[in-house]
């Protein structure tokens, strides 16, 4: 059907979404499914998902179960038709923070708690090198709560300070400088 073609302008901007949407870790199709939808100006079903993306009705359908528990589609109901229909979240500050919060800001954290024990486990003083080596740690465990105080700081709508970022690592550096 001449109506359910995909503009080339949609497709073009389907395929910079799922681009950007997989060097960010997700599936290509996902950035591509979500676009097609949030392009339309009515929910679309599987079948014409599949139609207009070229894909099977079974990775359709896994694409839409991811996109579904990330919140970036939802099912819709159209009457008159039994047919699930699905439509996207249009705000794409809530798909992004989701996200941040849910898997960014999860591996921060769990990096930061990697760099504390390890930080705890070196003894400091030993050696030249043993020395070295706290010291760098001890950047990155400042690194790693700069990084979940920005990104929290970002998820509560605050401004942020880009400073913090900037001077990770430098008072290990300052502290070299002084022994000189």
């Amino acid at each position: 059907m001449a109506k359910d073609r995909v503009d080339p302008a949609v497709l073009k901007v389907a395929d910079a979404v799922g681009a950007l949407i997989e060097s960010w870790g997700f599936k290509r199709n996902m950035g591509r499914m979500w676009t097609v939808l949030y392009l339309e100006d009515h929910p679309l079903t599987a079948a014409d998902l599949a139609e207009r993306l070229g894909l099977s009705s079974g990775a359709v359908s896994m694409l839409l179960a991811e996109l579904t528990q990330w919140g970036a589609v939802k099912k819709s109901w159209v009457v008159g038709d039994r047919r699930e229909h699905f439509e996207p979240e249009t705000s794409i500050w809530k798909m992004v923070s989701r996200v941040f919060r849910d898997r960014e800001l999860h591996w921060i954290r769990t990096a930061l708690e990697s760099f504390t024990e390890a930080q705890d486990q070196l003894e400091v003083g030993r050696d030249a090198r043993r020395k070295l080596i706290a010291e760098r740690v001890a950047g990155l465990v400042q690194l790693g709560q700069v990084g979940a105080h920005l990104l929290q700081t970002m998820l509560e709508g605050e401004a942020i300070d880009s400073l913090p970022i900037k001077t990770v690592g430098e008072l290990a550096k300052a502290g070299k400088k002084s022994e000189s």
